[in-house]
């Protein structure tokens, strides 16, 4: 889910994780009956079905729906602690200290982590409603709920798909909009924002109450989650435009188009938020958020107010700079979706079935041609 991700399919790494995945899960997954994540028949065949769908169509349809609910699980957990509990984003009861740092970022931060949640929810379950209404098998990863919650007041004790505890984040995104000489997809690759936060691995909400202090401990804590509201969210931005040029019916193609924009939109409002991240160095793990308005970041590629895309170079270094969003190659996309996800940790502790079901979801997805 960023440039990284979006190159790896070239990559040795790539290659190998996805073969020691799938032969270790493989058989597994099969066997335990997680049929109901498989996909049906009639998409199987080549070809269009009854409904219109191609193969490819209901392949793209069910890996975006597993990445929106892998999205609405690390959001939940987010919004338990910091975000807005009530009848649209049920769950949690809410972490004070934790929320009060949040806030630090921006006053409507509760505010807008609670609609993050809420959309994320939307987007899975009107996907699986959709593939349900054409004849296809929705996607359910309910089995895989199991990795353990954060023991901080405020949190629900419920098995989790994802692990936020453990996170190591790319924030290359940042410098990436930034650029107006290079883009992912050209083969560019770009400075990280927070360096310490790609080497290690990090909390983004507080494991326990012993998070809650001291208050630079909790506020790294909250600056964390900042940079990867922005991490995931950019992943959405690239994602759905990339595939939708693999999609073959209309009406598939009209719900990645209108579903991928509210992806931006998240985006853009995380970038913004993340700039307001406090400098500070984190007293128990040594991480040190920069001042990215002084040197020796500063410039065009760091400040902070610098939120809306600028332009770049796109399809060839020939044409003139263009704002777009970044990457949106199509070749390797939902493979490089998963092996973003992966390399940030969120999957730690997960199952070798679930990161099989994973990669083969992906794969249908990547192989999907328009037409067929």
């Amino acid at each position: 889910m960023e440039h990284e991700a979006q190159r790896a399919k070239r990559t040795t790494s790539r290659r190998s994780f996805l073969r020691t995945s799938v032969a270790v899960g493989a058989a597994t997954t099969i066997s335990s009956g997680l049929l109901t994540t498989a996909v049906p028949a009639f998409a199987r065949a080549s070809g269009t079905s009854s409904s219109g769908l191609t193969k490819g169509d209901v392949a793209i349809l069910r890996f975006l729906a597993a990445a929106e609910i892998i999205e609405s699980d690390l959001w939940q957990q987010y919004n338990e602690l910091g975000g807005i509990q009530d009848k649209e984003v049920p769950g949690g009861s809410g972490s004070a200290i934790y929320t009060r740092h949040l806030l630090k970022l921006d006053t409507d931060m509760s505010q807008y982590i609670h609609d993050n949640t809420e959309d994320e929810i939307s987007h899975f379950t009107f996907i699986d409603a959709y593939l349900k209404s054409q004849g296809a098998d929705p996607v359910n990863l309910d089995h895989f709920r199991h990795l353990p919650s954060s023991k901080a007041t405020g949190a629900q004790q419920i098995g989790r798909l994802t692990n936020l505890m453990q996170l190591t984040v790319d924030t290359s995104w940042w410098t990436r909009y930034r650029s107006r000489t290079e883009n992912p997809d050209l083969g560019d690759t770009f400075a990280q924002a927070v360096p310490g936060l790609s080497k290690g691995q990090f909390p983004a909400i507080p494991r326990s109450d012993d998070d809650l202090e001291p208050r630079d401990h909790i506020q790294a804590i909250a600056n964390t989650a900042g940079f990867h509201f922005g991490f995931i969210e950019q992943g959405g931005s690239s994602l759905y435009p990339s595939l939708a040029q693999r999609v073959t019916n209309p009406e598939v193609l009209r719900i990645l188009l209108s579903i991928g924009p509210t992806e931006t939109s998240h985006f853009q409002t995380w970038h913004d938020k993340a700039g307001n991240a406090p400098s500070l160095t984190d007293p128990k793990s040594g991480l040190v958020f920069p001042n990215l308005n002084a040197a020796p970041f500063g410039g065009q590629d760091f400040q902070t107010n610098l939120i809306m895309p600028e332009p770049t170079v796109f399809l060839n270094r020939k044409f003139p700079p263009v704002s777009i969003i970044r990457p949106t190659q199509t070749e390797g996309a939902a493979m490089g979706a998963v092996k973003a996800l992966t390399d940030d940790g969120l999957f730690i502790g997960q199952s070798p079935e679930f990161l099989a079901l994973l990669n083969d979801l992906a794969q249908q997805a990547d192989a999907a041609v328009r037409g067929a």
